[in-house]
């Protein structure tokens, strides 16, 4: 099992190195593990003067899955956008098909108090949203600035999608729906777009409608992104499987994981057609608490899970691993992002021994 470490920038490498005492011990106990560790980000400018240097990338290529920290930091906010970090990460999921973006939004009973929601609201959400990941805004040409002939500045970027990149990924979905179904064995999915509004959106709808034909087992419904956003907050137990593009998934698994009690519980995994992933938590790399060991090192250890789940097909140290989480917050501990009055608050390091301890 060769996975290619990327810890990158701000508490990157603090969450990084909680996982990789969970790592430790599977290797101890057996499992063939084979670390790398490479600079992506900021800590790949710095070190090559390029977010994505070639030698990173050729890494993530040979190895069998890739674990991410997190990208980006104040003092590369005044680069060009091509040498930011966050294209290191655009250009990575791009660089290896990384087209299937699952963000699962599970609520430990545990932490059903840190939520900002009412308990009756969201206890016992589990809800996953895939988002596609490599067309849309982010990928679409043409894009820039332009001057006008009046002097004034005009910037444009290109939603784009053909039929081939909605179709593969709507088939992801739909299979991940099936393997989520209820005891009457029927799924369910719920697609998002802007139909109303959008042409790629009525391109999107139109393909996930011909695609939903081949899983008659999947209840398929629509809503649109705006609506999707408020019903997040105001129900959403309603949801399971939510399908949706690139940009408007950004935005919605962030706010599903308030739901949770913090972004720093979510973990996701980037699949190619193989189930080749990239694994990161789903927050960023939160520079204003770098080096402070108070950041939340347990949706980085789930990414963790959902690697042995998704690439290696070990969904055995995958719950084990989702075990020694929950274990660990029925202690009562507690990050300073879920702590609660009269919780036990730890840092980085000790969250990681904790759960380590617990495995």
């Amino acid at each position: 099992m060769k996975i290619a470490v990327l810890p990158g920038d701000g508490i990157g490498p603090e969450i990084i190195a909680q996982a990789a005492k969970v790592l430790e011990i599977f290797r101890l106990e057996g499992l063939p593990l084979e670390l790398e560790y490479a600079p992506i980000g900021g800590a790949g400018y710095d070190a090559n003067g390029d977010p994505l240097p070639d030698a990173t990338l050729k890494l993530a290529q040979e190895s069998d899955a890739i674990l991410l920290g997190a990208v980006g930091g104040y003092k590369y906010d005044a680069l060009p956008r091509l040498l930011r970090p966050e294209q290191g990460l655009l250009r990575i999921r791009k660089g290896l098909n990384l087209f299937a973006n699952l963000r699962p939004a599970l609520l430990y009973p545990e932490l059903v108090s840190a939520s900002t929601l009412r308990p009756e609201i969201i206890s016992g959400l589990d809800i996953i949203i895939l988002r596609e990941l490599t067309g849309d805004i982010y990928f679409g040409q043409p894009r820039g600035t332009r001057m006008l002939a009046n002097g004034e500045r005009q910037s444009f970027d290109t939603m784009l999608y053909s039929e081939s990149e909605i179709r593969r990924v709507a088939h992801v979905g739909f299979s991940i729906a099936m393997q989520r179904a209820d005891a009457s064995g029927r799924g369910r999915l719920c697609s998002v777009d802007k139909a109303n509004v959008l042409d790629t959106s009525m391109l999107w709808r139109e393909v996930v409608i011909e695609v939903a034909k081949e899983y008659p087992a999947v209840d398929l419904s629509h809503m649109y992104v705006d609506n999707a956003a408020m019903q997040l907050v105001r129900a959403p137990k309603q949801f399971d499987v939510i399908l949706t593009g690139n940009i408007f998934g950004d935005i919605l698994s962030d706010e599903a994981s308030m739901l949770t009690g913090s972004i720093g519980m979510l973990p996701s995994a980037s699949l190619d057609e193989n189930n080749k992933g990239l694994y990161e938590p789903c927050h960023g790399s939160a520079p204003d608490i770098a080096g402070q060991d108070i950041a939340n090192p347990l949706a980085t250890i789930l990414s963790l899970a959902m690697m042995m789940r998704y690439t290696f097909a070990r969904a055995d140290i995958a719950q084990r691993i989702e075990a020694s989480v929950q274990k660990a917050l029925r202690r009562g501990l507690r990050t300073k992002d879920i702590a609660e009055l009269g919780m036990k608050i730890v840092g980085t390091s000790a969250m990681g021994d904790a759960v380590a301890e617990a495995l």
